[in-house]
């Protein structure tokens, strides 16, 4: 079946392409994925759009926006069509790029039109491109019902989640992972990919994993000794880049707080969490 091609929906005629440049935002230097960016903040997501690198990417009117979902092989969720309206010709030395403003156009997609692409040689670097050499290939993956909000809840023995991605689940208080968290007890991982040290935690009490993790996404360490000393050093941007969660095992609400303790000492003698191997102070 012939695929549904984006300006078979977007109606742009070659002189209305010639006034925009494409923009394919892809992971950043530091490990951001600008798909949790903008699911976690538009502002953030606007501020992509007018970030400049040593040339002059945006020198047309207008920027179309497409961020690249990291879930899946050549898939892009369209994030909006913006209007440069001034350009900085002093960068770098005045570190601002662009200024932009988010057009009404085709607003109604922006994060529920789904894009097929697959970069070709030419787009295979970079993140600006003339939109008349792309666009025809291009195609409509599909419409979600709803903007984009966040990965689906995959079960509780496949969670396995960054805390960027975690963030922009509990900015949005993302109804499938919250109730399946906030209902149940439990043991978790949290994993340092720069060092490979662990830190093995529990919910217990009256909170379930879903409260606990959402302290994490607040201040970056729980309020933990061994994560409060690293993010100090550094800050919250440390834990987004680097900070991964998985649970160990899970528990009813109605386990007593002692067997929880246990099952948490238990796991921190398995996986070595105290000491040099790892976060866990007690």
């Amino acid at each position: 079946m012939e695929q549904f091609k984006l300006n078979d929906l977007f109606h742009l005629t070659e002189d209305e392409m010639g006034k925009y440049k494409l923009h394919l935002a892809t992971r950043d230097n530091y490990g951001k994925e600008p798909l949790d960016v903008f699911v976690r903040d538009r502002d953030e997501w606007k501020e992509w759009n007018e970030w400049r690198e040593n040339k002059d990417d945006f020198k047309r009117e207008y920027i179309l926006g497409l961020i690249h979902d990291y879930h899946k092989t050549d898939k892009y969720v369209f994030g909006g069509i913006f209007r440069v309206i001034e350009r900085h010709h002093d960068w770098p030395e005045t570190k601002i790029g662009y200024k932009v403003e988010l057009t009404n156009q085709f607003e109604n997609l922006i994060g529920r039109l789904v894009i097929d692409f697959s970069r070709c040689k030419k787009a295979k670097r970079g993140r600006a491109f003339l939109l008349e050499n792309h666009i025809n290939e291009m195609s409509v993956s599909e419409i979600l019902q709803n903007p984009y909000e966040g990965e689906k809840f995959p079960g509780y023995d496949n969670v396995r989640i960054d805390f960027s991605s975690l963030e922009s689940l509990v900015r949005n208080q993302k109804i499938d992972w919250k109730t399946a968290l906030e209902n149940v007890k439990g043991i978790y991982l949290i994993v340092d990919k720069c060092n490979g040290k662990k830190y093995v935690g529990s919910a217990s009490g009256d909170s379930g994993i879903w409260s606990r993790w959402c302290t994490y996404i607040n201040t970056g360490h729980g309020h933990n000794n061994g994560l409060v000393e690293i993010i100090g050093q550094n800050d919250i941007e440390y834990a987004r880049k680097n900070f991964q969660f998985a649970i160990l095992e899970l528990r009813s609400m109605k386990t007593d707080d002692d067997t929880i303790i246990n099952r948490e000492s238990f796991w921190k003698k398995v996986l070595l969490t105290r000491g040099d191997f790892g976060y866990n102070k007690n």
